[in-house]
């Protein structure tokens, strides 16, 4: 591995959903692959979402954990993926992704694998991530008023803590103080009054209400904001309260969230797959790999692949231009492969 001593350990994937169950036709894993290219509605006339860069991805990695050569077409793949059946062909792709442990977020979608089915498929580890408008959404399906739901709220926060890995949360924003108590009262009886059987809550009182609630717990809490810059004022008021949070930014703003994770001791940034893009922001012990793979076991593998290449190439540039030595090249590319999530997350402590 160019530049790196010793390689690249098993990478921790501190943020996915799990893969489908069953087998996929073709118009399901295009829909599939088109969310992961970023795509909505159909492809282009006379094209698909495999001719997008995840879907050319897919096609170079993949086919040959499933026993065929790289780039071939995209039905032969699938007809192969349907040949070795649902279960096998996710193994297969799951194990030789290079991911040894995953953090898996909670969601109301069914269909997808729950962490310990993940660690099977993959034999590897799995850990929960609670995502806190879920647990919202459970609570207030038994809830019968806003005094009610804000009491099994705690609750249910209290014993999620005991087993849960970390929190997520959704908030676009958050200020540097909680909302008032009456606020958040009238808003969860507006949003108890209006809202449909499973429905999450979108109030953004309510979102902020839960995001405090949750750093109580001293849990990491990971931050799903599209521009990390308007949970500043949270961020800040969480200095010395003992709790890590994690910004996973929409791609686009990971560098403004590398450098929020440079300057609050407590806070932390996902890369993604693009380590390039944000190793100059922060300290490497800031910065760690997420796949966020959704639905498709592919999606794993091409994540990983794409990171350890970028991580290879950027260690190796670095050494050749004398920058760091080769070890000191394979303990950064550790710290963000693998070493901050299992020092943040306690996985090393961890059970499962």
């Amino acid at each position: 591995m160019d530049g790196l001593t010793g390689g690249i350990p098993p990478l921790v994937d501190q943020h996915s959903h799990g893969a489908v169950h069953g087998d996929v036709g073709l118009g399901e894993f295009e829909t599939r692959l088109a969310e992961a290219a970023g795509a909505t509605g159909p492809a282009p006339p006379g094209t698909t979402f495999f001719d997008s860069r995840a879907g050319l991805a897919v096609r170079r990695w993949c086919p040959p954990l499933l026993g065929l050569e790289p780039h071939c077409a995209p039905v032969r793949y699938l007809a192969r993926r349907r040949e070795l059946g649902a279960y096998r062909a996710g193994r297969l792709l799951l194990r030789g992704a290079g991911i040894g442990t995953f953090l898996l977020e909670s969601s109301a979608s069914g269909g997808l694998t729950s962490p310990a089915e993940l660690a099977r498929a993959a034999d590897g580890r799995a850990h929960e991530v609670v995502r806190l408008e879920t647990l919202a959404a459970r609570v207030a399906d038994t809830a019968g008023g806003a005094d009610l739901f804000l009491a099994h709220v705690a609750e249910a926060l209290y014993a999620a803590s005991g087993t849960a890995t970390a929190f997520a949360s959704g908030v676009a924003s958050c200020d540097d103080a909680p909302p008032p108590a009456a606020e958040v009262r009238a808003a969860a009886g507006r949003w108890l009054r209006a809202r449909r059987p499973g429905e999450t809550p979108g109030d953004p009182v309510l979102g902020r209400y839960l995001l405090w609630c949750a750093a109580a717990t001293g849990l990491p809490v990971q931050l799903h904001c599209a521009d990390p810059r308007r949970l500043t004022g949270f961020l800040r008021a969480m200095a010395g309260r003992g709790v890590d949070l994690v910004l996973l930014p929409d791609p686009w703003h990971r560098r403004q969230a590398a450098r929020l994770a440079a300057v609050f001791p407590h806070v932390y940034a996902d890369v993604g797959a693009r380590p390039e893009e944000t190793l100059g922001e922060a300290p490497f012990g800031k910065l760690l790999f997420s796949t966020g793979a959704r639905g498709l076991a592919e999606l794993y593998v091409v994540a990983a692949r794409l990171f350890v290449r970028a991580m290879e190439r950027l260690m190796g540039d670095w050494v050749a231009d004398g920058w760091c030595r080769a070890a000191e090249a394979g303990r950064i590319a550790s710290l963000v492969a693998a070493g901050t999530a299992r020092r943040i997350y306690r996985l090393d402590a961890a059970t499962g």
